[in-house]
């Protein structure tokens, strides 16, 4: 008689078998009313529907739960509060954020080549994306909310490329994954006003004009930015967002 074989127990290295307990049924009025509500089944063994009922608080948060992405790529950018009409874009699969920024006086610093005196000067109406690694600018003519197609002009800053893609050097940009969309506005618009502008990128001027002397002039006068030297680009909001 044969030696019989050793068998190898290789049930770990199955999938995970996942049974039906539940179903959803979403209800809608006809045409374009947006009421509605959802209703919560749930199954025998079967797979027959029982229990019908509204869907409930409870249950609510445990379907939250279970649709909860845990990819580590994943930031939630979740608001604290009311969301502010300035926020014009959310994408938290890529945690990327696209907000506005009203013209208002800014704290700003320059290296010593530049041969700028530090202080206090009015900024352009901004347009801001970022996720937590990268920052993109561009400067806008007016404070309306931008639309798709609003035209985005270069942002007349130092440290800033032609994409609108910011330099930030060596600025230690730390932005946890639990921040808020508030925190995370708040951090980069911090970061971009807090660090040294030191140079053009590449040849690229983002005004008409010498962009030191503007600076040196909206800093000692504390004038209005002159909207009027802005270039336009050849982004606009919908090309950000796609």
């Amino acid at each position: 008689m044969k030696e019989m074989k050793e068998l190898n127990d290789i049930t770990q290295e199955f999938e995970p078998l996942y049974f039906p307990q539940s179903a959803l049924v979403f209800y809608l009025k006809e045409g374009n009313n947006p009421d509605g509500y959802v209703e919560h089944f749930d199954m025998d063994d079967t797979g027959m529907l029982l229990n019908a009922h509204r869907l409930t608080v409870r249950e609510a948060t445990a379907l939250t739960k279970a649709l909860r992405i845990t990819d580590n790529k994943v930031d939630c950018l979740q608001s604290s509060g009311i969301l502010g009409s300035h926020i014009l874009h959310i994408d938290p699969l890529k945690g990327k954020a696209v907000w506005f920024t009203k013209s208002m006086q800014r704290q700003l610093c320059f290296t010593e080549n530049l041969d700028l005196p530090n202080g206090k000067a009015h900024v352009p109406h901004m347009l801001w994306m970022a996720d937590r690694k990268s920052l993109t600018v561009f400067a806008l003519t007016t404070n309306r909310r931008p639309a798709k197609n609003t035209p985005l002009y270069y942002a007349p800053f130092f440290n800033v490329y032609e994409d609108g893609k910011v330099c930030m050097g060596s600025v230690d940009v730390r932005i946890m994954k639990t921040a808020t969309l508030e925190e995370f506005t708040k951090a980069w618009e911090d970061y971009f006003f807090n660090s040294y502008f030191s140079h053009l990128m590449t040849g690229h001027n983002p005004i008409k004009g010498n962009c030191v002397s503007l600076w040196k002039n909206l800093v000692s006068t504390g004038e209005k930015f002159p909207l009027d030297v802005l270039k336009k680009s050849n982004i606009t909001l919908k090309d950000l967002i796609k």
